[in-house]
């Protein structure tokens, strides 16, 4: 029996679906992810190419829009667990140039930029009510990587009941092994797996149904 047979015999892998409402959260996207001689390889690169296209559709459909940035302070004096695991990321303080989100996909006013030191968007952060105040019910996931800070804020996302899906052509990890397997698990259990196509695709026509429902109205 193969994998995915397992879990749909055990009734996983269903669809959440869309709600009314979605924002488009970018988990990282700063150069040292795109480094490969600091955090970054693997399909990094490419992840952030298709995510530029879908950022500038989002901004046109006016979606909330949503950056995150790992900085720990420059004594480290915030640096926990997670830098005795990886004591590189210690280096992503403020000013630095490895924290500094890449250019393909720097931020506009009105776009939100959360600092964070643990891997998940929404531990320690604002993130929760931020969405909650925009009305949001669908959190769209692009970044990296893929098994690390993409799947942590996937879980929380899940679990703070957004519905959540997971942009798979962009989001990217240094190694193909991890990003394949946390995208099979993530799409069984805790969100949707969308192409960016799939995901601009269904916008549209939500858009303009809409539309064509205010017409008919008037």
């Amino acid at each position: 029996m193969s994998d995915k047979a397992i879990y749909e015999k055990q009734g996983f892998g269903n669809r959440s679906g869309f709600g009314n409402s979605a924002a488009l959260l970018m988990v990282d996207f700063v150069n040292g992810f795109n480094d490969p001689a600091l955090f970054g390889g693997g399909n990094i690169g490419p992840a952030i190419q298709s995510t530029r296209t879908l950022l500038d559709f989002a901004r046109k459909a006016g979606l909330p829009i949503v950056h995150t940035r790992v900085v720990y302070a420059e004594d480290g004096s915030d640096a926990g667990v997670f830098c005795l695991k990886a004591p590189g990321l210690k280096i992503l303080t403020e000013d630095a140039a490895a924290s500094q989100i890449v250019s393909e996909l720097t931020p506009v006013p009105g776009e939100y930029v959360i600092r964070k030191t643990q891997p998940s968007a929404f531990f320690g952060t604002s993130l929760t009510p931020w969405l909650v105040g925009k009305g949001v019910d669908t959190l769209l996931v692009t970044g990296c990587t893929t098994s690390g800070c993409v799947r942590a804020t996937v879980i929380d996302s899940m679990s703070s009941n957004f519905r959540t899906i997971v942009v798979t052509d962009c989001v990217g990890d240094r190694a193909m092994g991890p990003h394949e397997a946390n995208l099979f698990d993530m799409g069984q259990k805790y969100a949707d797996l969308l192409t960016s196509a799939q995901v601009m695709e269904h916008l549209e026509r939500r858009s303009s149904s809409q539309a064509l429902g205010k017409s008919r109205a008037t």
